[in-house]
């Protein structure tokens, strides 16, 4: 089978196509034949070294689409359209940038969709942090207002469309003033330019400050959007786009505004029903429900597709197919 390699951290270069033999699953395990897969910001922190616990060589990948190629011992068939996610993938062993790989039966959701397979390869990871950061990291109901810290992402698309359909009224931002229209075509309420200090205008927007807030830019824009966020409510940490996750010499009386929570979010297959899934896949090919936009890569341009989110090319979700 043909898959991409990391064998150790660096540049681009450092993603290499080869032949492999093709996995063979045991007892409990299931061998999925991929046809898409997304990419997510993660991958690029494991290509630049910034994986604890990862094992190199690897093959990289979170998640992947595909159908069941073996499953001996479980209750899946051969041909079953199944998605895979999180667990150790591409981390502690081979994931989902691959035609072929195995995992445990237990990170396997199964699903019908005729759907085309970029579509599909768009939804699952990307659906399992914003419907688990919206129920378990920040009880969103009804009526609330929502800040969304990255809002083009793959994640931040998805989470203003789910944050919509509970009856939140959602604020999102982007750095680049191009982008303002896409958040607005999109669904968000209020889109903000971000210029690093959006606190008095968010607090502006939403009467005294948001109900909740979802932070997916990292620890350089944490304070910030503490500071937008009303008194007893709640900010959720979930992502890293800047690549900075830390925060030094944490004080917590000092850093966190009175009365406002910080939680965060991580899950993995088990966080996504199956049939949230299976509701989110019939809603998109019924017209009723988008993620987001979707940029497609065929296989062997793998190096492009770390240049370009890399580099913050592409807005929404990528998906690399592996019959391209």
């Amino acid at each position: 089978m043909r898959a991409i390699v990391l064998s150790e951290p660096g540049p681009v270069e450092n993603l290499e196509i080869r032949e492999l033999p093709r996995p063979v699953p045991g007892p409990g395990q299931v061998r999925i034949r991929i046809e898409a897969f997304g990419i997510n910001r993660s991958e690029l922190h494991l290509r630049l070294g910034y994986a604890e616990g990862a094992k190199l060589p690897v093959v990289p990948g979170i998640e992947a689409v595909g159908t069941v190629d073996a499953a001996p011992g479980t209750d899946l068939e051969p041909g079953q359209q199944v998605a895979t996610l999180m667990g150790g993938m591409g981390r502690t062993f081979d994931g989902g940038y691959a035609e072929y790989t195995v995992v445990p039966r237990a990170q396997v959701i199964p699903f019908r969709s005729a759907l085309p397979w970029a579509t599909i390869g768009s939804v699952p990871e990307t659906l399992q942090t914003a419907y688990g950061s919206l129920t378990i990291g920040l009880d969103l109901r009804a009526g609330q207002t929502l800040l969304i810290r990255g809002g083009t992402s793959a994640l931040g698309y998805a989470t203003a469309a789910l944050a919509r359909e509970t009856g939140a009224t959602v604020l999102a931002t982007t750095r680049r003033p191009e982008r303002l229209d896409d958040l607005a075509r999109h669904g968000v309420d209020h889109p903000i330019l971000d210029d690093g200090a959006i606190a008095a205008r968010v607090r502006e927007l939403a009467g005294g400050g948001v109900d909740a807030a979802l932070e997916l830019v990292g620890t350089p824009t944490l304070p910030d959007t503490l500071a937008a966020t009303r008194v007893h409510g709640t900010v959720c940490f979930a992502g890293m786009l800047s690549n900075q996750w830390t925060i030094p010499d944490f004080y917590p009386t000092g850093y966190l505004p009175s009365g406002v929570r910080l939680t965060g979010y991580s899950g993995d297959a088990g966080s996504l029903p199956a049939g949230v899934l299976q509701n989110a896949l019939d809603r998109i090919e019924a017209g009723e429900l988008s993620l987001g936009p979707v940029t497609v890569y065929p296989f062997d341009r793998i190096r492009d597709v770390h240049r370009d989110i890399e580099e913050n090319r592409v807005s929404g979700k990528v998906v690399v197919l592996t019959g391209q």
